[in-house]
């Protein structure tokens, strides 16, 4: 069976559920499957394979993908198809033309499919913790699950056209424990995929505006990031608009700021969501996760602390987050600022460093290499910016002694961070207690540029400069996180190479604070163009501008968006 190469997944804004290829190692990437992406990125959510049947003879197929409807279309000729859609946040609906379907259940572990006297089955699913109810609607449908001992030896359903209408017609709902039949159900599957187009059509108006030239790419980030959205379930205490929805199947604690940011001109209260997610789980100690799905979150590492920096970006773009929003974040932002001076300063001279590279988010830098803990000058741009942030609010908030105190903190910071890192060349990065320099020609060293103001005019030309001609980080598609020179640059090296979405905005928004906005806008085109050619991918090779790893990142769209909307001069 083969079917055309599927990489942007088939969902829906809500959804846990989604169509699309298993992207595992030693897994089957050229057949579709019926998943559920609860749990995170650790399980490949896969629940039934996908086959096309004539019959009781499987044939190829090949997909086509719409917002609102996937067709599978039949390769024998015939043209047949199966249509695809969502009822709801929790149903797929499954209609064929001429031809049927069989879907092969996943078991494992104590699985069973058990009858109901209305003809639905439910199909319990152990490994995947959730249930499953087959509901037919139009035509036969009949599941082949016989029970040994403790389990069905297996699960099959099959679904084949009513010998009149030719149309097979089911439903398949997910939920916990209790089954609740929706209204979605008592409408035909047009009219449910036609709901859907035009809940995908207001969130399209809704997103930031980017030239007509990149309205390819403006199509696919809309979809990528209506789709990545699930709605609060466990731990996600708010919508939460995920990485992706083929493999990062979580969100991360610098990663939800990009999208939060590309939300907060058109969809206020969503961006807000994004922003406070983390916050609702925050530690005692002012940590935040590493990454969160609806079952568990990771504490082992965290991210760069760049909320202040989103906070004060989105406030420049929004009239939204009046002072009742800062008051609901000003101290869960002081205590995360706070963590970082008392829980990753072991030398005690003021300033934070990482102890991974997961906490920097550029997880395999070579700013790494030499080993960990690690200060860099980037950690301490995003605390200054943080701090000034919070002085910001407490001053808007009336906390006067409070804003004095976080804006002598911030130029305290700012002094150590200059007397520690400039060499007079650039940055350096160094080795926490012994302080030697750490030999490297990582991007990561001109995040800095974001202070803006607070670099000297030569500071700002001499790190434009290595940044633009010396140093060689930049090329037709933009900057590479590993100068192209270095003997540690990789086309596809993760954070060795590729231009990924979050430097590029970094890097945009430091370079407009350092008052070089022709060169911003160029940086901003050649993502937009890139990404509009290459697609929304989580990285790109830095020499060709060809997209690597997930290819549907909601990061990457946003971002897309973002600078697409810059360009339009909105």
């Amino acid at each position: 069976m083969k079917v055309e190469h599927m990489t942007i997944p088939f969902s829906r804004y809500g959804s846990f559920l989604v169509i699309s290829p298993v992207f595992r190692r030693d897994s089957d990437q050229k057949s579709l499957y019926i998943r559920h992406i609860r749990g995170g990125d650790e399980k490949n959510g896969a629940i039934f394979k996908i086959d096309v049947v004539r019959g009781n003879e499987v044939i190829d197929y090949e997909a086509e993908m719409e917002p609102h409807v996937l067709k599978l279309i039949a390769m024998d000729g015939s043209g047949d198809i199966v249509e695809c859609c969502f009822s709801s946040d929790s149903s797929i609906r499954i209609r064929g033309h001429r031809i049927g379907l069989k879907l092969t259940a996943l078991t494992g572990a104590y699985d069973y499919a058990l009858p109901f006297p209305d003809q639905t089955w439910e199909i319990n699913s152990f490994v995947q913790e959730r249930r499953f109810r087959i509901i037919p609607l139009e035509g036969s449908v009949q599941v082949d699950a016989p029970f040994k001992v403790d389990k069905s030896k297996h699960i099959i359903v099959r679904c084949h056209p009513d010998s009149t209408s030719q149309i097979f017609d089911f439903a398949i709902s997910e939920y916990q424990l209790v089954f609740e039949q929706e209204k979605s159900l008592e409408m035909s599957f047009s009219e449910n995929a036609l709901r859907v187009a035009n809940e995908f059509k207001q969130w399209q108006e809704n997103s930031l505006n980017v030239p007509a030239i990149f309205q390819k790419g403006h199509d696919m980030a809309s979809y990528i990031t209506w789709s990545s959205v699930v709605k609060p379930d466990g731990l996600l205490t708010r919508p939460a608009m995920y990485m992706s929805k083929n493999w990062m199947t979580n969100i991360w604690s610098w990663d939800h700021c990009f999208n939060a940011m590309a939300l907060i001109e058109k969809q206020p209260e969503l961006a807000w969501d994004q922003f406070c997610i983390f916050f609702d789980q925050q530690d005692e100690s002012g940590a935040l996760p590493d990454f969160l799905n609806n079952q568990w979150a990771l504490w082992n590492c965290c991210k760069p602390p760049i909320h202040g920096w989103t906070l004060k970006w989105m406030m420049d773009r929004s009239d939204f987050i009046d002072d009742k929003k800062l008051k609901e974040v000003y101290t869960p932002l002081a205590r995360w600022t706070n963590w970082w001076f008392f829980h990753r300063d072991d030398d005690l001279d003021g300033i934070a460093q990482y102890n991974h590279g997961n906490d920097s988010g550029w997880d395999n830098s070579t700013v790494f290499s030499k080993g960990i803990p690690v200060e860099t000058p980037d950690l301490s741009a995003f605390l200054i910016i943080q701090m000034d942030v919070l002085a910001m609010i407490a001053e808007r908030l009336e906390k006067m002694e409070e804003a004095l105190e976080w804006k002598l903190r911030a130029d305290k910071t700012f002094m150590k961070m200059m007397d520690h890192f400039w060499t007079g060349e650039g940055f350096r990065a160094c080795i926490s207690h012994s302080h030697e320099p750490i030999e490297t020609e990582s991007l990561l060293l001109y995040i800095p540029l974001i202070l803006g103001e607070r670099l000297t005019n030569e500071q700002k030309e001499i790190l434009i400069d290595g940044l633009v001609n010396r140093h060689h980080f930049c090329t037709e598609y933009g900057f590479a996180t590993e100068s192209v020179k270095s003997p540690f640059y990789r086309e596809d090296g993760y954070w060795r190479g590729p231009i990924w979405a979050p430097s590029t905005m970094l890097l945009i928004d430091g370079l407009q604070a350092c008052g070089k906005e022709e060169l911003a806008r160029t940086t901003a085109e050649k993502f937009c163009k890139m990404a509009n050619q290459s697609g929304m991918a989580e990285n790109f090779n830095a020499l060709t501008g060809k997209g690597l790893r997930d290819p549907a990142f909601t990061w990457t769209s946003s971002v897309f968006l973002i600078a697409g909307h810059m360009i339009n001069g909105e």
